[in-house]
């Protein structure tokens, strides 16, 4: 069995395992990148991230087209069917793996394709690929390995119509109906695709409301959007039990009701990838979740040994997970790091529309005893999205009524993530500078979708007065 010794042995090629990689072979290190897939990019690139968004996209340029009544005077409605639209995903996914490898070839870092195990603290033993069996030492360790989806044990994934949201991408046919179970993130957004390829949606949520870490007022704007869109919503329901058929399945609801479909896409929670790992034996136990507990340098209770991105569960961003990656580098390279993770990290949820937000909600404000105004724009006020037929959704920002500090901002319709943006850059300055006058003094070029910071800003300052 081949032998080799790395300074460090980065686990997981997703967004956390590159940004740690790159940062120490940089700074001069001898680093070696293990995966498990038989190409580097994670969860993120084959199977979360580019997949859904890419499937997303063409799915909403369908939909533009077929509602755009300009297109109707030449034409009739156009359908995509699911692989079709897939195969564009496929594309993406290739020029991803592309441009990642050569990342690591440039910076002479080798990637071995296996999954790997700890056999002591300084050991691995990595196991799958094409060399069968290998051993690597290294004085540090990086484990990003990142999240897969999570499978209860009395559900048949076996079954050909049960699908997780890695499983559902090798669907090879456009069924007619379909069961979400699950309205995370994950679960909203495969609605509102699914549901523009013309399939029968229902979508099963365990909680009261859909996304509660949202401004409740973007939550129910996503709510009444994806009822109009013709999804049907069921709060407040669990399953029983889950009985596949050769033609569907049926999901026997604790309420007593049975939804069946031809098919059921489980999408409800995620487990972290530490299985078979043998980290038990280092005494670094993987919670419930599968996520493992990390310091503050993303040192585990192994100081050598840094975990990074999904795996440590909260924010299991791709964004995040690729500085989490780099602060830990930073750390284990020079034993400190300034860097920290931004006190507002920004979501963007990409539903049909999508949805984007920064710093904190309405709710959490209230609670906080926070004195604090709103302003609003909405989307059909704007000249730029009334050329661009697209007038569903608004820019809702949250500001401190006597210092007029930026304090959270949240948007909600056509390239809402990248929106939030622009308000993200104010809200980080210090003092002064972050300040909802910005938006009221500055120029933005017109028509644009930016000039709704100046209107909302205009609407929240003249309710002080």
């Amino acid at each position: 069995m081949k032998e080799q010794h790395f300074d460090t042995v980065v686990i997981g090629s997703g967004p956390g395992g590159e940004g740690a990689a790159l940062k120490l072979a940089k700074a001069g290190q001898h680093v070696v990148i293990v995966e498990s897939h038989q190409e580097v990019g994670g969860g993120c690139t084959h199977w979360g991230t580019i997949p859904s968004k890419a499937l997303r996209h063409n799915v909403r340029r369908m939909m533009e087209y077929n509602n755009n009544p300009l297109f109707r005077d030449v034409g009739s409605p156009r359908r995509l069917s699911f692989p079709r639209v897939l195969k564009s995903a496929e594309r993406v996914i290739s020029q991803q793996v592309g441009l990642r490898s050569g990342f690591y070839s440039r910076n002479d870092i080798p990637a071995y394709q296996g999954r790997a195990s700890f056999i002591d603290a300084h050991t691995v033993e990595v196991r799958g690929g094409i060399d069968k069996a290998r051993r690597i030492t290294a004085d540090h360790f990086i484990i990003a390995t990142g999240s897969r989806p999570y499978r209860p044990d009395d559900v048949d994934f076996s079954h050909p119509r049960i699908m997780d949201s890695d499983t559902v991408l090798r669907l090879d046919h456009t069924p007619r109906s379909i069961v979400i179970y699950g309205a995370g993130v994950v679960g909203c957004e495969y609605a509102s695709i699914f549901r523009g390829l013309g399939l029968k949606v229902d979508l099963v949520d365990t909680r009261e409301r859909l996304l509660t870490f949202l401004d409740d007022e973007i939550s129910d704007a996503l709510s009444y959007h994806l009822r109009e869109l013709g999804v049907l919503i069921r709060h407040r329901e669990s399953y029983q039990r889950v009985e596949p058929t050769e033609d569907g399945v049926v999901v026997h609801m604790e309420s007593g009701k049975r939804l069946k479909s031809d098919v059921l896409l489980w999408a409800n929670g995620r487990t972290g990838n530490t299985q078979d790992m043998g980290l038990e034996e280092l005494g670094l136990v993987p919670n419930g979740r599968g996520q493992l507990e990390v310091n503050e340098n993303y040192q585990t209770a192994q100081p050598h040994i840094y975990a990074v991105g999904d795996v440590i569960g909260y924010p299991s961003l791709a964004s995040a997970a690729y500085d989490q990656g780099r602060f830990a580098a930073t750390h284990l390279l020079h034993g400190e790091s300034d860097y920290e993770l931004a006190r507002d990290i920004p979501a963007g949820i990409y539903t049909i529309p999508e949805i984007s937000s920064v710093g904190k909600t309405e709710r959490e404000l209230t609670q906080a005893k926070v004195p604090y105004e709103v302003g609003h724009a909405f989307f059909k006020d704007l000249a730029r999205a009334q050329i661009s037929h697209q007038g569903v959704g608004m820019l809702k920002l949250l500001f401190h009524t006597e210092s007029l500090e930026l304090l959270g901002i949240h948007c909600f319709g056509d390239q809402a993530a990248e929106i939030v943006h622009i308000g993200q850059a104010i809200m980080s300055q210090p003092g002064e500078a972050n300040s909802l006058m910005y938006f009221i003094n500055t120029t933005f070029n017109y028509p644009t979708m930016a000039e709704a910071y100046r209107v909302a800003a205009l609407n929240g300052y003249n309710r002080l007065s």
